[in-house]
């Protein structure tokens, strides 16, 4: 099967921009309708690939100040040099789509289970064994075993104390007049692009556009969690939503004693409280990508993504800091993580809404 050529054929006659050229691989319906799928079996361990033998190639979607120091512990302790492409999540995902059976890729490396939803529903993939994937929780890997986390984020509310006296139950409470000038939000960053999509899934798209617009009365705009992290402690901000780990990046940095914010979860369930994961697929047989996406899920990983990142391990209920919560503890939204892949349509709510 050729499942790439109509990709290749749409991409360029289309002439897409950057951003919608990523967003279109993450979209199931609109550019690639009739173009097949195919998952494979999981590739043989015990066999050799001649041209690539002591080697990967990894297409990153997660930075390389972020995972080299972890490549180096994967190469260090199994002497496989790892060859890395960097870029967005969803560049990668578009150019492995786009590439088609002439990728060079043996492995995706996503920061979001979106764009891994996208690669496994429009690309030959090669299944993990169930030794891997029973290494996480069922909610945490792909059905149908194409693509498996290996570290955990979760949505949080930062707020700085001194602004904010009654905390918000439900991340729509944030649409109440009462926050105008007072939420900060990053819509351009895809960890809050995600959790849109995972907005537009449990809740549909006519409630989501709503919220999308109440932002756009009530939000302070940044580019980044960071921005809005800094804004949040220099009271210039209320409260702004972001990832967890900010915060405990920034309480290792200068001391949690000497943080002004604080975050909070909201309730149970709530469609604020998204958990999502970075995770990895095969893109060829190469054996050595299955030596790779099983190791990220041992203890020096784990130990890495827990210590070094904050993230959570998905292998045990470990909080990256005795002030957080366990990840068993967080009650997100009920959603299956391959379908945060519908990106193209999140961008359409979020130009719909004025903040793109």
């Amino acid at each position: 099967m050729q499942p790439f050529s109509c990709i290749n054929t749409l991409i360029r006659s289309q002439m897409l921009s950057r951003r919608l050229l990523a967003a279109s691989a993450l979209s199931l319906s609109v550019l690639v309708s009739g173009c097949a799928s195919e998952t494979t079996s999981e590739p043989n361990a015990s066999s050799t690939a001649d041209s690539n033998a002591g080697s990967i190639t990894l297409y990153s979607g997660r930075s390389e100040e972020l995972i080299a120091p972890l490549l180096e512990l994967f190469t260090s302790e199994t002497g496989i040099v790892v060859n890395v492409r960097y870029g967005e999540s969803s560049e990668m995902a578009a150019t492995i789509l786009e590439e088609g059976n002439n990728t060079k890729a043996d492995v995706f490396f996503s920061q979001d289970a979106g764009a891994l939803g996208a690669v496994s529903q429009e690309a030959t993939t090669y299944t993990l064994p169930e030794e891997v994937l029973n290494l996480v929780p069922a909610k945490f890997r792909a059905k149908d075993g194409s693509w498996v986390g290996v570290s955990g984020r979760s949505r949080v509310l930062a707020y700085n104390p001194e602004l904010v006296t009654d905390l918000p139950k439900s991340v729509f409470d944030l649409a109440d007049p009462g926050w105008k000038g007072r939420i900060a939000i990053a819509p351009t960053n895809a960890s809050f692009q995600s959790f849109v999509t995972g907005m537009r899934v449990t809740e549909g798209d006519e409630k989501t556009l709503e919220f999308l617009s109440a932002m756009k009365e009530n939000a302070i705009l940044y580019e980044k969690n960071s921005q809005i992290l800094d804004a949040v402690e220099n009271g210039e901000v209320a409260a702004g939503l972001l990832n967890h780990y900010y915060w405990f990046e920034k309480a290792a940095e200068i001391g949690a004693e000497n943080m002004n914010s604080k975050i909070t979860w909201f309730a149970d369930g709530d469609a604020g409280n998204l958990v999502n994961v970075a995770g990895v697929s095969l893109i060829s047989d190469n054996p050595n990508a299955l030596v790779f996406a099983k190791w990220l899920l041992g203890e020096t990983a784990q130990k890495y993504f827990l210590e070094t990142t904050f993230e959570y391990s998905l292998t045990s209920d470990v909080s990256p800091d005795p002030a957080m919560p366990k990840l068993s503890e967080i009650n997100g939204p009920e959603i299956d993580l391959s379908n945060l892949s519908s990106l193209e349509q999140t961008l359409q709510l979020l130009t719909e809404a004025g903040l793109i």
